[in-house]
């Protein structure tokens, strides 16, 4: 960079000194002050033109520099970075204790021939809202009535037998 601008820098002055000797060659007619008032000018503008044109030449060599981004697939951020200062999301827990706790959304009191009231996971709501249905002990599903007809369920206190727990979410 500073090589190209020494070179202006010479080429300006090199064209200068040559427009000069051209003027000296001429009779002079005017004082001596105007000739070097008027070759004064001519120098600053020859000054000038060369510092803007090195200014639009870094201009065009910024625009031309390609710096590759490391591409990066946006997403959710974690759950366990604080999204407000005074409130901290409890991180998720790990994968062999999530699958033994069942959502508390899917727990349903349904009454039973005796009039007393039993707990049921329905299995409708455990296939939308837990990944191992297929890993529930199958001794514990049972046919349930409800008020929309008969379902299939999954006992509450067998499965806590099994050492299935009730999320607290």
């Amino acid at each position: 960079m500073t090589l190209r601008i020494q070179k202006t820098f010479i080429a300006t002055v090199a064209a200068a000194a040559i427009a000069i000797t051209g003027i000296g060659a001429a009779p002079a007619r005017a004082g001596e002050d105007e000739v070097g008032a008027a070759l004064a000018a001519l120098l600053g503008l020859a000054i000038v033109g060369a510092v803007i044109k090195e200014k639009r030449d870094d201009r065009k060599a910024r625009q031309q520099v390609h710096v590759p981004q490391p591409h990066v697939q946006p997403g959710p951020p974690p759950r366990h970075v604080t999204r407000h200062p005074r409130h901290v999301e409890p991180r998720p827990l790990p994968r062999r204790v999530n699958r033994k706790l069942l959502p508390q959304r899917c727990l349903f009191n349904l009454p039973n021939d005796n009039g007393r009231y039993i707990q049921v996971f329905g299995q409708r709501c455990l296939n939308r809202h837990y990944s191992h249905v297929g890993q529930l002990p199958q001794h514990c599903g049972r046919r349930v009535w409800t008020s929309r007809g008969a379902g299939f369920g999954y006992g509450a206190r067998c499965l806590n037998k099994q050492g299935y727990q009730l999320a607290r979410r």
